[in-house]
């Protein structure tokens, strides 16, 4: 049987031949929650009689999305969390440390995992070939306590990307263009598995980033092959043991097939109050902004910051812009203190935030007041996403927020590269 990726892992893993459509009992690599939804996931486990983690050392808790708290309600839910690791032997992850999904990246997902987090967002490992969804809280402590999970083989889109992405061009816009092409229910409960050579040339950070979206487009989980970019990326990270070659056969059975041409691409940006709702950047010239956010799960890390400050060097944000920056972990914000970038976004009159979820889901942190507008790198823009229904949220790529932080006004990077 000719498989795709998700098709092949999920063989992999269940000992069975996995077709979509199938339903797979398979063994959980990796099981996280954070401080939004942890808090359910432990009490759910000590309500179902469970003293003891499968897995203690691939179970954890991250303290990342009120990171510091901002209120006792939450500072005494991450005492819950401590509480809990120090009863089970599992990881916690504490403030500062860094988002969830990245340090999940960075540190524990492999090729062939199956990760489920008790966040909509776990589909970035998927950017490693790590079969990563999110599940319920309730799910996810079963998971925990048996080891195992049970979950229906998805149908699989596939999304082939080929040519050289133009200049001002990252994998932001290739997301966007794509939740924009067919929907943000267009993909749902189904893989989305990306490649052609835009892809093969496409660095880590991309990967995780269009990964990170996937479920923006509703899909179960997003896939790229395990390749020579995965391998040199375990290695960077000291994890060049983890490493396992997986590629979808040539031949594999898809849905659908979705060919995109990156020349055609331009800067893209989402509009409120839905991720499908796609302009280019340069039709919405003149949209004023009052807030601009370069971090988050899906572009904080190095090579996005990287990106930012080479917009922003020697230039002064817009006096009535405020820009905030939030690098996506600590090994990162070390990593741009040491290249140079922080200082460069500070000279531009940044506003350097823990590493963290910061101002994207709205807790602290960059609440927005009524009527204001916020272009930022995150995920979504649904209505009081960033804590006011009153406010406008814009997503973009890194470079189309440095640039808009500049001008205060939304504006396509490719004005001042």
């Amino acid at each position: 049987m000719k498989q795709t990726l998700a098709e092949k892992i999920l063989s992999v893993k269940s000992g069975n031949e996995a077709k979509a459509g199938d339903i797979v009992i398979a063994p959980v690599d990796l099981a996280f929650v954070q401080d939004t939804t942890g808090p359910l996931t432990v009490r759910q486990f000590q309500a179902s009689g469970f003293k003891s983690l499968a897995n203690p050392g691939r179970t954890v808790l991250f303290a990342d999305h009120a990171a510091p708290s901002p209120s006792s309600s939450l500072s005494n839910d991450h005492g819950l969390l401590r509480e809990f690791a120090g009863q089970t032997g599992c990881i916690m992850s504490d403030i500062g440390s860094g988002i969830c999904h990245q340090r999940v990246a960075e540190a524990l997902a492999r090729p062939l995992d199956v990760i489920v987090g008790a966040d909509s967002h776990t589909v970035t490992a998927g950017g490693v070939a790590a079969f990563a969804t999110g599940m319920g809280s309730s799910d996810v402590a079963i998971a925990m306590a048996l080891g195992k999970t049970w979950l229906r083989v998805p149908e699989t889109i596939r999304v082939v990307i080929s040519g050289e992405l133009p200049e001002g061009v990252y994998a932001k816009d290739i997301i966007l263009h794509l939740i924009g092409r067919i929907g943000a229910d267009g993909a749902t409960y189904m893989s989305l598995e990306f490649g052609g050579d835009t892809v093969e040339r496409l660095s880590m950070s991309g990967r995780f980033t269009i990964a990170n979206m996937a479920v923006e487009a509703g899909a179960k989980v997003g896939l790229f092959a395990a390749d020579d970019a995965t391998r040199r990326y375990l290695v960077a990270q000291g994890r060049g043991d983890d490493y396992q070659p997986v590629t979808p056969d040539a031949d594999a059975v898809y849905e659908q097939i979705i060919d995109i041409r990156a020349a055609e691409l331009e800067p893209t940006v989402s509009r409120p109050h839905t991720v499908d709702n796609t302009a280019l950047a340069r039709e919405l010239k003149g949209t004023g902004i009052q807030q601009v956010v370069i971090g988050t799960c899906t572009n904080g890390r190095l090579e996005d910051l990287a990106v930012a400050a080479g917009i922003l060097k020697g230039k002064q944000a817009h006096p009535r812009t405020r820009l905030l920056v939030v690098p996506a972990s600590r090994a990162i914000l070390n990593e741009a203190i040491a290249a140079g970038y922080i200082s460069t976004l500070l000279e531009a009159g940044a506003v350097l935030l823990p590493p963290g979820c910061g101002p994207c889901l709205g807790l602290h942190q960059g609440v927005l007041g009524d009527g204001e507008s916020c272009l930022s790198t995150a995920n979504r823009n649904f209505r009081g996403r960033m804590g006011n229904p009153g406010s406008f949220i814009y997503l973009g790529s890194p470079a189309t927020a440095a640039a808009t932080a500049l001008y205060g006004e939304i504006t396509d990077p490719r004005e001042v590269l």
